[in-house]
C-alpha cells in the first residue's frame, strides 16, 4: 500500500464526511452549530450590524449565563465563524463580529429563527393535541 501525502490524506478525509456517521467531523461540528446559543449568538451580532460586546450580546439574549455565552463565542471564535477583537483601553474594549463564514452560517441560523417565530401557534396547537389525546 503507498504511503500517502498529508495533502492526500486530507483530500481523502474530506471526501469521505458523512453525518450520519458517529466519529464524522461533520456530525461534530452540527452538533455544535445546533446549539441553541449559537444560533442566538450569531443572529444577535448580525442584527446588531456592528460588531458586539460581550455586554451587549448578554443584553440582548436573555437566559444566557456568562459562563455559556463566554464558552459560546470561544467555540465560534475556534471554528473561524467569529472574530474578537481586544482594544487596548482602560478597561480592556473586546467586540465581536462575524467572519464571512460566520455570516453565511448566520443567514441559515435567521431562517431557522424566522421559522420558529412564524410557526409557533402551529407547534404550541400541535403540542396541545398531542398532550390531550388519549391512547
Amino acid at each position: 500500500m503507498p504511503t500517502m501525502t498529508a495533502a492526500q490524506k486530507k483530500a481523502a478525509e474530506k471526501s469521505s464526511y458523512d453525518a450520519f456517521m458517529a466519529g464524522c467531523k461533520s456530525r461534530q461540528l452540527l452538533e455544535r452549530i445546533a446549539d441553541k446559543w449559537v444560533a442566538l449568538v450569531l443572529c444577535s451580532i448580525d442584527e446588531a450590524g456592528e460588531p458586539q460586546r460581550f455586554s451587549e450580546l448578554s443584553r440582548s439574549i436573555a437566559g444566557v449565563s456568562q459562563k455559556m455565552l463566554t464558552q459560546t463565542l470561544r467555540n465560534l471564535e475556534r471554528d473561524g465563524l467569529v472574530t474578537r477583537t481586544v482594544t487596548p483601553t482602560v478597561p480592556v474594549t473586546v467586540h465581536y463580529a462575524l467572519t464571512p463564514l460566520g455570516a453565511s452560517l448566520r443567514i441559515l441560523c435567521g431562517q431557522l429563527k424566522t421559522w420558529a417565530q412564524a410557526h409557533m401557534d402551529e407547534i404550541l396547537a400541535a403540542r396541545d393535541s398531542y398532550d390531550n389525546r388519549s391512547d
